[in-house]
């Protein structure tokens, strides 16, 4: 595993100087987004992102199967991860974002599984606004905190891990589901042509905000290739860190213990 030293520090959307930019730029940009933001990634990826988030909830599955876990999906969004986590398993789920709007559509899916679960089986979800640098949840408190394609947009990465590393138990487990810049092969020049120009330019058309789906390629190209990312988790003092790459290495899930 590489030792190189974080490449950033934290997310930079265009125009932004310090973290307190960075985080108020982000968002605003994902509170306008919102309406659009679950079409535009299901439409966008071709649908494969349901399947990363389904595979991510199945790796988690030892620990969503315990009905006494509690965990928090961070970074939620409209929920898509935490509605995964849930249908996996017992454990209680909570999901947190800091752009409201989000939270507005996250509630409501999970109004819409509840209702249409047999025998009121799937139970409607908590979700709350909460800054992932400064969690209003004390020490100690989840078995496990999860992550997707959220992380990214932080303005501190290394707070963030030390944020999440404060809220787990000990014992308890980090996932981070995170966009990768994929390997100079054929299928990652040829992904780094779509994510870059086609996605950029569809996705401004469609949510009528070119400047969020032109920050989207930016900071993946500017976050941490897998090993940096699982050295900075070592770092800050997770163990037993470990990661896997998904569809030809454009996608990644770390997973490390408190």
């Amino acid at each position: 595993m590489s030792n190189a030293a974080p490449p950033v520090k934290g997310t930079l959307p265009e125009g932004a100087t310090t973290e307190a930019d960075a985080s108020r730029k982000v968002r605003e940009m994902f509170s306008q987004i919102a309406p659009r933001y679950d079409f535009l990634n299901h439409f966008l990826s071709v649908e494969i992102d349901r399947t990363w988030r389904k595979r991510t909830a199945r790796q988690l599955c030892p620990i969503l199967q315990r009905s006494e876990a509690i965990v928090l999906d961070l970074c939620c969004g409209t929920g898509d991860l935490s509605l995964s986590l849930a249908r996996e398993g017992k454990a209680r789920i909570f999901g947190a974002d800091f752009a409201h709007p989000m939270l507005v559509r996250a509630k409501q899916k999970s109004e819409a599984q509840a209702a249409a679960s047999s025998n009121g089986a799937q139970r409607m979800l908590p979700f709350l606004e909460a800054d992932a640098l400064r969690l209003p949840f004390a020490d100690n408190s989840f078995d496990l905190v999860t992550t997707a394609f959220g992380f990214r947009n932080l303005s501190n990465y290394e707070a963030g891990l030390r944020e999440i590393r404060r809220v787990l138990k000990p014992g308890g487990t980090i996932a981070i589901l995170e966009f990768t810049e994929p390997p100079d092969t054929l299928s990652g020049k040829l992904y780094r042509v779509y994510f870059r120009e086609i996605l950029s330019r569809v996705g401004g058309l469609i949510s009528g905000n070119y400047a969020a789906y032109t920050y989207l390629p930016k900071s993946v190209s500017r976050f941490f290739l897998p090993t940096e990312l699982a050295a900075l988790m070592t770092q800050v003092g997770y163990v037993s860190v470990d990661f896997r790459t998904w569809t030809f290495g454009t996608v990644a899930l770390h997973t490390a213990t408190r």
